[in-house]
């Protein structure tokens, strides 16, 4: 079975709003893709100005997920991937990835994005042995995310979960702990989860993220590297531990590494 059963609602597509920017076309822009309008590249710009690091650090998230994911599929042997927060598809999206080292893998993303449900279609290309679906839902309501992956993802065997720099868009860090607590719950012993979000000890970064805040935009908090850890609460977490993402196993080719203010690491359910 290849693709998947659901079908995007088309009233979604009509709520894209382009008077404000949006850190997924923004993330698009800084990672070179062209699903963005002019306001997002302007606030791309206004914020790279001020922290000019920003383009590092999204390339690094995404080299960082190639790296998580294929090692979750390979070593690790998971075949089932609950995708949350999806983000715009860009390059090697994770159910790429999965399935270049396991074609039979599943994979669930789940966005409520109207601008990421109108590029769904790209995320539901899929091996022939293995499915993908796409679920358009609020992170803030992980029962509705669950019953939903159900319908694709067998909840007795492992899954991976990720939550790749989506948690800092939960304001209240304890309903951030809340929410990742209950999605954790739901997975068998033997799952994984695999994470990163940007953290709050760059000036520059903090500055940047402000300023952005203040445009109107969907707000994103920059957390503690204190606070992150306590996500992984109950959990096995693998070596390196939760580190800075470009020293999360770099490859052997990756010989000048430069650490970013984005920290994620890999954990298991025991």
């Amino acid at each position: 079975m290849a693709d998947t059963a659901s079908t995007p609602d088309p009233r979604a597509l009509t709520k894209i709003d382009t008077s404000v920017p949006h850190s997924a076309r923004i993330w698009n822009y800084w990672m070179g893709g062209k699903d963005n309008y002019e306001v997002d590249r302007v606030a791309g710009d206004q914020y790279r100005e001020i922290a000019p690091n920003i383009e590092v650090m999204a390339r690094a998230s995404r080299a960082y997920l190639i790296r998580t994911v294929t090692h979750v599929a390979g070593e690790c042997g998971i075949r089932q991937f609950l995708d949350i927060g999806t983000g715009l598809p860009t390059y090697d999206n994770t159910h790429q990835v999965a399935q270049r080292v396991a074609p039979e893998a599943r994979i669930v993303y789940v966005d409520n994005d109207p601008m990421v449900l109108r590029h769904a279609q790209a995320l539901l290309t899929s091996t022939p042995e293995g499915v993908t679906d796409y679920i358009d839902a609020d992170l803030h309501d992980p029962d509705r995310i669950l019953e939903a992956a159900a319908k694709t993802l067998d909840f007795e065997r492992p899954i991976a979960l990720m939550l790749m720099g989506i948690l800092g868009h939960v304001q209240d860090f304890e309903e951030a702990v809340s929410i990742t607590r209950r999605l954790q719950d739901a997975l068998p012993s033997g799952s994984y989860f695999v994470h990163y979000d940007s953290t709050d000890t760059d000036q520059a970064l903090k500055k940047a993220q402000q300023g952005y805040d203040d445009t109107g935009a969907v707000p994103y908090v920059l957390r503690s590297y204190e606070q992150i850890t306590r996500l992984y609460e109950g959990l096995e977490v693998i070596e390196p531990g939760i580190v800075s993402c470009p020293l999360w196993r770099p490859g052997p080719t990756e010989t000048a590494i430069e650490t970013t203010d984005v920290h994620g690491g890999v954990a298991r359910k025991p």
